[in-house]
Formats: C-alpha cells, sequence, structure tokens
C-alpha cells in the first residue's frame, strides 16, 4: 500500500492526476482479478473506483472504492472506502474515511446493517487511536445516516471541513494521518489504508493474493483484539491494588474463576479466602447477623454471628502490612443490594476509614464495621446468566468492572486443529451477527481447550447443549438460523 501512502501526502493541486495510479498500482498489487484500474471500464464486477479530481476552491475531490454497477458520477449508494484531501494545499494530509453513498445503503444494506461491520470499524478506530491517541473514530451504528458526525469532531477537523460538511452524515469511520512524518508514521498510515481497505474488499468476499494473506491476517489479528479485549493478571492485579474492589465479567468459559483462583495464590500468597454467591445468600451469612446455636437445655439460641465479610475485614487487620484478598464467586447470583445492606457505604476505594453501625454487637467485632485498607475483594460474574440479579448503579459505581472475553490464542496454542476450527467459526457468528445484548453470551475458549480425539465429544456434550439453551431462551433469535448451522457440524458427544 506504499503508492495509497504516499497518496495520502500529495498535494491536493496534483491529486486528480496521481489518485487513479496509486490506486491502481497498490490494488493489482495485493488482490488478485483486479484488471487495470487506469481504465474507468473496470471489469471487476465486485466494486469501482471512482476519482473526483476537482481541485477548485470550495470543491470537494476524492477518490473512492465504490460498488460495482453504480454510476460514476452524480451519487452513488453502499459502502465505500474514500480519500478526501485537505481543503487547500497547506501540507495536510488526506483523511481516509468509510463512507456511506449518499443514494443510501443500498446495494450493501446487509453488510452495512450487520452489527459486525460497525463493531470492525470500531474495533479498528481502538486500535488505531492507540497507537495515535484521538486519530481514529467510528460512528456507533454506520446505517445511522440521518445523524451527522459530532459537532466537537468537526471543529477538529477544520481542515477537511468540506468534505464534512458534505458528507458528514454518511462518513461513518475516519483516520486524520500525523502531519509530520517520520519511519513510525508512515508506518501507521500504512496500517490505517490496509485495514480500511482489507475491510472493504473483505466485506466483498474478496480476499488478497497469498502472498498477502499472512499480512492481513496478522494485522487483523491486531485490530479484532479489540473487539474482544480482555485483561492480564498483572493488569486485574494493578486495579486490585488501586481500586481494591474489582468484578471480573465475561461470557462462561472465559476463565474468570481460574484467573481469581490464580491472583489469590500467586498475587496474594494464598491471603485470603473464595467464597460462592447463589440466590440464598443473605446479609447476614455475608456480612453477619443472628444465626441459632446449641443452647443445651435450652434448646437453640440466637447468638450474633459474623459473617464472610466481617471475618475477611478481621484477617486483614490482623496482618495490616500484607493484602488480603476476598474473592466472590458469581457475585452477581445473589441480590447484591440486599445482601450488604448498609455495609454499601464501606465499599469507596479511596475512603477507607468510613463505619457503619452493626445491628447488633458481635463478639470480637463490637457493633460497628470497618473495612481495612488492604482488604480487597474480586467478585466473577457471568454475563450469559439471564435469570440473576442486575447490579443496580449504586453497586457499579464502587466497582472496577474488567471484562474477559474469549480468547483465540489460548485456544489456538492448546487446542487441536479441529478445535480450533470450530471456535474460529463461532466467534466469527457472535462477532458478525450478534447484537450488544447478546455479544456476552460468546461461548469462552475453556470449551474449546481439547484436542482431536475429544473434539466430538466436547462439540457434542458441551458447546451443543449450551447453544440449545441460547435458542431455546432466545437469546441469538437475531442470527437463530447461523447458529441452527452450526450446531448441525458439530459432533453427536459420546
Amino acid at each position: 500500500m506504499k503508492a495509497l501512502l504516499e497518496l495520502t501526502y500529495t498535494p491536493r493541486s496534483e491529486w486528480g492526476e496521481k489518485a487513479r495510479d496509486a490506486f491502481s498500482t497498490d490494488l493489482r498489487e495485493r488482490y488478485p482479478r483486479v484488471s487495470d484500474l487506469t481504465d474507468k471500464k473496470n471489469d471487476e464486477k465486485r466494486f469501482q473506483l471512482r476519482v473526483n479530481g476537482d481541485a477548485k476552491p470550495g470543491a470537494v475531490p476524492y477518490a473512492a472504492l465504490i460498488p460495482p454497477d453504480q454510476d460514476l458520477s452524480g451519487g452513488y449508494g453502499g459502502m465505500s472506502f474514500v480519500m478526501f484531501p485537505a481543503d487547500e494545499d497547506n501540507g495536510l494530509p488526506s483523511l481516509l474515511a468509510m463512507v456511506v453513498g449518499t443514494n443510501g445503503l443500498a446495494p450493501d444494506e446487509m453488510v452495512l446493517g450487520r452489527p459486525g461491520h460497525g463493531r470492525k470499524c470500531a474495533a479498528i478506530a481502538s486500535y488505531l487511536n492507540q497507537k495515535l491517541p484521538g486519530s481514529t473514530w467510528a460512528k456507533r451504528d454506520p446505517v445511522r445516516i440521518d445523524l451527522d458526525m459530532p459537532r466537537s469532531l468537526k471543529q477538529q477537523l477544520d481542515a477537511w471541513s468540506g468534505c464534512c460538511q458534505k458528507y458528514g452524515r454518511v462518513l461513518y469511520a475516519m483516520f486524520v494521518p500525523p502531519t509530520q512524518r517520520t519511519v513510525e508514521s508512515d508506518q501507521l498510515v500504512l496500517q490505517a489504508v490496509t485495514a480500511f481497505v482489507d475491510l472493504f474488499f473483505d466485506e466483498r468476499e474478496m480476499a488478497p493474493k497469498k502472498a498477502y494473506e499472512q499480512d492481513m491476517a496478522a494485522l487483523r489479528r491486531n485490530w479484532m483484539a479489540q473487539v474482544l479485549p480482555t485483561a492480564t493478571d498483572d493488569q486485574v492485579a494493578d486495579v486490585l491494588g488501586r481500586r481494591r474492589f474489582a468484578i471480573l465479567e465475561g461470557p462462561p468459559g472465559t476463565g474468570k474463576t481460574e484467573m481469581a483462583r490464580r491472583l489469590l495464590t500467586e498475587v496474594y500468597g494464598g491471603r485470603g479466602t473464595v467464597i460462592q454467591f447463589h440466590p440464598g445468600t443473605t446479609y447476614e451469612t455475608f456480612v453477619g447477623g443472628l444465626a441459632p446455636r446449641d443452647g443445651g437445655a435450652l434448646g437453640f439460641t440466637f447468638h450474633p454471628t459474623p459473617g464472610h465479610l466481617m471475618k475477611a475485614a478481621q484477617a486483614a487487620a490482623d496482618s495490616p502490612e500484607k493484602p488480603y484478598l476476598l474473592v466472590i464467586d458469581e457475585i452477581n447470583r445473589a441480590d447484591l443490594s440486599k445482601v450488604l445492606g448498609e455495609a454499601i457505604y464501606l465499599f469507596e476505594p479511596d475512603q477507607p476509614d468510613r463505619e457503619v453501625q452493626l445491628p447488633f454487637a458481635f463478639d470480637g467485632f463490637g457493633d460497628r464495621l470497618r473495612l481495612p485498607p488492604n482488604l480487597h475483594v474480586l467478585g466473577t460474574m457471568n454475563t450469559a446468566d439471564r435469570s440473576i440479579a442486575i447490579l443496580d448503579v449504586a453497586v457499579r459505581r464502587r466497582f472496577a468492572f474488567i471484562p474477559l472475553w474469549p480468547q483465540l490464542e489460548v485456544v489456538e496454542k492448546l487446542a487441536g486443529e479441529q478445535m480450533r476450527d470450530s471456535f474460529h467459526e463461532l466467534l466469527t457468528l457472535f462477532i458478525e451477527h450478534a447484537s450488544e445484548d447478546a455479544l456476552p453470551l460468546t461461548p469462552g475458549h475453556a470449551y474449546f481447550l481439547a484436542k482431536d480425539e475429544e473434539a466430538d465429544s466436547r462439540l457434542g456434550t458441551s458447546v451443543r447443549p449450551l447453544l440449545e439453551e441460547y435458542l431455546a431462551q432466545g437469546y441469538v433469535a437475531g442470527f437463530a438460523d447461523e447458529i441452527r448451522a452450526y450446531i448441525a457440524r458439530l459432533g453427536q458427544g459420546a
């Protein structure tokens, strides 16, 4: 994509002469069956190149990859990749963008309306923004061509005000290249151009030549990681060190409980305890309350008995120089607001001196409770379980939420070829078709960690029942046929 890199920094006045040659050079090199784009009668039926080289003041020149069978003058429709030079010959680079043609979504309404397309544009934007903060933007929903780009964004793009004013409603992803060129900045622009162009062709079901397949796959893995981000043990430990109270959330099989136990052992040196919430968990069992005791001749009597939180607070206070971890597995299987009661007041990471009055005096504790600053609480939460309590805003404000998503690299490293292929196919289905509500249902990598000789059994007895339950509950109604087709290809189990 070196010719398109140079086109990015080509002055506006020279745009019309060089745009068609740059696209022709790079696309013929990277993709098969691409004819000589200097000929406007392009015989490739899945896309066209359209160039407007009008550099007069007030005009908006551009070069665009557009759908086939669209007019090469006037309005066009569908998904396009477009490069816009700056409004003036002032040394600024061209704006790179994904745009819906001003004639509307057709013929690409199925592509643009699929959740995966917007999701992938957002992932590319997130990846590029990590490299160059503030350089990239993506609209939440590409089909909302009735919505203009944010006013604050237009103000930042004053040098490209012509294209923003004319195409602001249909521009749904864009990258602003660095003004000053360096080896590093050129590499970033190459990644941006390649990511957007590859996305355009991938959505048109055109793969690059074999020589570029690995290059495309490597870049795609980098930005696709932004779709399903995850956290390392060190990152979670750092959050706990700063915020004290955190919750790991994610689909089933993503290793939330395993990570929590690993942190307890390896980071906290075993100083802590693990409990599990369930619908029967109460304030009395977690914080403390009256519990029956054998009263001898009097039978059972009730006595104030500390719960898990009070015991953890006492254990942490006994060794104030060492952090102590309370792990609460499946934290949202109980009604956390009721379970915490007035103790929710204590979950303020920056105010460890807070105390609450308890309803009883507890032996060894008294009638007041404080959470020492070395007490850390880590919960795990399964986002796929729709039958459990939803954490309210007051609870969410007090905990740092850390997402754990399915990770393809774990399966590639530990599973057999059949499981890798099955996981990649299912992951692609969810990324492409799942709504924002359904995406957290994506089965985790733990379901697929098996060798080929165990693959049919694992798929048939573990993955199949989970997906069938999703279908029965209507959780994946938006792409049920895709899921059914996937299930039909799974092993029957043993």
